[in-house]
């Protein structure tokens, strides 16, 4: 067997300073930065997901980002298909490549190097449903989708409304669930020797101020114009459905307060971060540094760099 391709992967839920990380780490070993960010990829989009600036950066190329259209469609397996490309790219220069995002399902499928079977989208679809949606309320559409496939439901929430869709639009298409899809969708054996790194906090209370203070941030910079784009533009493509935008929706339709919406914004972001949280704690292989247990940004860093040192000297 060849020898398995060493990867350096930072994750962890929003907020967690995950891309301050692995811009150090790249600076430290030699490293390239690929994303795994599902919202980052839109070059649209800048201030609702959180996407690095050229001074976050420091000089460090960032692959996937800001690379596709919010009109074009874009499914995990596409994902992978190009993180890979991504990273045979990185490692011809001898650079070591840093996996970096919270976007759980991109890192599982790129690492444990699932392969896909092809499924086509439907345009009309996803239009028809995204409109049932709004007509009936995401309860509604959820009602049908735990009817067909009560598998994908149990591991969906009702108001992720794009992968509710994705999961209807599947069965529509094909006539198999897609929960029957994934199963055909299986791990072979992986390329990669992957480094796990994860940000987090041990005090959860302070992993939510950190939340809250990026949002008032986030508001200070205009993510409300981004929100108001999306909703004007096309309110059924993927990225319109994403946390940081959709919750200003019903404050653009007179239905609540622009106070009211950021109110529910801070509650959905900190939700999501509880449930990327519970997706990566299935992944032991995580070495989880809690940033809050250290005083100085530069002892955090160190301890990561501790760790990838004793991971790249058994290579």
């Amino acid at each position: 067997m060849d020898k398995k391709i060493p990867v350096i992967a930072v994750i962890g839920p929003t907020a967690s300073g995950k891309t301050g990380l692995a811009v150090e780490i790249a600076k430290k070993f030699g490293g390239e930065v690929v994303s795994a960010d599902s919202m980052q990829i839109y070059s649209e989009l800048t201030i609702g997901t959180a996407k690095p600036t050229e001074e976050e950066m420091e000089g460090i190329k960032h692959h996937l980002v800001g690379h596709k259209s919010i009109d074009d469609e874009y499914s995990v397996a596409d994902y992978v298909e190009e993180a890979k490309k991504c990273i045979e790219d990185v490692v011809s220069r001898n650079h070591i490549p840093i996996i970096c995002g919270g976007t759980g399902l991109y890192v599982d499928s790129l690492l444990s190097n699932t392969e896909f079977s092809e499924i086509k989208s439907s345009p009309e679809i996803r239009k028809k449903l995204f409109d049932f949606a709004k007509e009936n309320g995401n309860e509604a559409l959820f009602k049908k989708l735990k009817e067909i496939d009560p598998e994908s439901a149990a591991k969906t929430h009702a108001n992720n409304l794009s992968r509710v869709v994705r999961a209807l639009e599947v069965f529509e298409v094909t006539g198999k669930t897609m929960s029957e899809h994934q199963k055909n969708s299986h791990p072979v054996p992986s390329i990669y020797d992957v480094c796990y790194i994860g940000t987090n906090f041990s005090d959860r209370e302070k992993l939510y101020e950190r939340i809250e203070q990026r949002i008032d941030e986030m508001l200070e910079e205009g993510v409300e114009n981004e929100a108001r784009f999306l909703f004007e533009h096309n309110g059924t493509c993927t990225a319109a459905q994403a946390i940081g935008y959709k919750e200003f929706y019903p404050y653009f339709r007179g239905e609540m307060s622009r106070e009211e919406a950021v109110s529910v914004l801070k509650k959905e972001t900190r939700h999501y971060a509880k449930r990327q949280l519970t997706w990566f704690r299935r992944n032991e292989k995580i070495n989880w540094i809690f940033r809050d247990e250290y005083s100085q940004k530069t002892d955090f860093y160190k301890t990561a760099f501790e760790i990838i040192e004793n991971f790249l000297e058994k290579k």
